[in-house]
């Protein structure tokens, strides 16, 4: 009969750790999907400011490269005016001698 209230005991204790590491498992379980969904959230909100930063860059990447080819079109257009001002020169020259 002893054996059997220790028994009885011993086997509510366990019972009340198992329901005790159940409720913790639960809890933490529960707190490590709000933890995930704020992860994934910031995750989210990263990646909006990435998409957009690199939208930036785009933009001003374009920018620089119109910036680019008008410098040179204008350098261009500036060895021609040379060139043909250097052509007129000969050609007046040539024409008066």
């Amino acid at each position: 009969m002893e054996m059997e209230t220790k028994d009885d005991s011993l086997k509510s204790q366990i019972a009340i750790r198992c329901a005790k590491a159940a409720v913790l498992l639960s809890s933490l379980k529960t707190s490590q999907n709000c933890n995930l969904r704020a992860i994934i959230d910031h995750g989210n909100e990263e990646r909006e400011i990435m998409k957009r930063a690199i939208t930036d860059l785009k933009i001003e990447l374009a920018k620089e490269r119109r910036k680019a080819k008008r410098i040179k079109l204008c350098g261009f257009v500036g060895l021609v005016m040379v060139l043909l001002s250097l052509w007129s020169f000969c050609l007046i020259l040539a024409t008066k001698y």
